[in-house]
């Protein structure tokens, strides 16, 4: 079985992404690629930044694709941490108990580009904590110009939540976040695809060493980098911590059918199994078993 914890769709098929680019991929879309790769079920996550698409969704639409897709998407809420009227005491917890009750599972994908510790984005964090559903996060490396949470250079402030906020599983996701799996991550290449052998420990591994409410979302090029660029630390990384990885696509566009994430990590994971580098007990749960713990199914 495949849960894809990383998905995106939108019924609006009209509006491009950017000029002459192609719109989001949209519901039957999905649904159909998710049978070519052999997705059982996908996380549907609302697209609501104005940063990084022309298109805005309300979490109803998502709730709406659900249903009509026969239990095959889950549904996730995204909030902003400046909705109702902008202010770090605002009551979200109001909004998210109205949607977790309608049946979303968790909260993101987060791509408000302001900074982690921004009083309204903890008290964002905090909301999510009160409910018990884990957030998704895009992190970013600058204000403007790129969308996702601002963090520094070493995920200092990622670490600052971590701190605070315990008992929130924070799904971390983003090229900002998945260049930390090397220690030699630097100043120009921490927002890209950086390439070539780990250099050890990385930051990623020392936070989810530190802080058992991290947890890593593979999906995109950035998931996928992170573990082809040194196959055999990969190996190790899920190994040391299989109870907290998560397969995904992060499909959002036809073309993504002809990219390395459309069969790549699925790929990359099987493999593996075969070859005896990961675990059977391992391959199961980053499949799919830490996604139903995750998400209650």
């Amino acid at each position: 079985m495949l849960i894809d914890i990383h998905g995106h769709c939108l019924k609006n098929k009209d509006l491009p992404y950017r000029r002459g680019d192609e719109p989001f991929v949209w519901p039957e879309l999905l649904l159909n690629m998710h049978k070519e790769i052999g997705i059982d079920h996908g996380v549907l996550l609302p697209v609501i930044g104005p940063e990084n698409t022309s298109v805005t969704q309300t979490v109803d639409e998502v709730l709406d694709i659900a249903r009509e897709s026969g239990g095959h998407f889950i549904p996730f809420m995204n909030l902003d941490p400046r909705m109702m009227f902008n202010s770090p005491t605002a009551d979200l917890s109001f909004i998210i108990e109205h949607y977790k009750a309608k049946g979303c599972k968790g909260i993101g994908e987060l791509t408000i580009n302001m900074p982690f510790t921004d009083p309204r984005c903890l008290n964002l964090f905090a909301a999510a904590e009160k409910n018990e559903l884990p957030v998704t996060i895009h992190i970013a490396t600058q204000e403007g110009g790129t969308y996702g949470l601002i963090d520094k250079l070493g995920l200092t402030d990622l670490e600052i939540v971590l701190q605070k906020f315990p008992n929130l599983k924070i799904l971390g996701h983003s090229q900002a976040f998945w260049s930390h799996m090397s220690s030699d991550v630097n100043a120009a290449n921490w927002g890209g695809y950086p390439t070539g052998p780990v250099a050890r420990p990385g930051r990623i591994a020392e936070l989810m060493r530190k802080y058992d409410n991290l947890l890593g979302d593979f999906s995109a090029g950035s998931g996928l980098n992170s573990l082809t660029r040194d196959p055999s630390f990969a190996y190790e990384f899920i190994d040391e911590f299989q109870d907290r990885l998560f397969y995904g696509t992060d499909l959002c566009q036809p073309k993504n059918r002809n990219s390395s994430i459309f069969f790549g990590l699925r790929d990359f994971l099987k493999n593996g199994l075969e070859e005896k580098k990961i675990s059977q007990a391992a391959y199961e749960k980053i499949t799919h078993l830490n996604a139903e713990r995750l998400l209650g199914l």
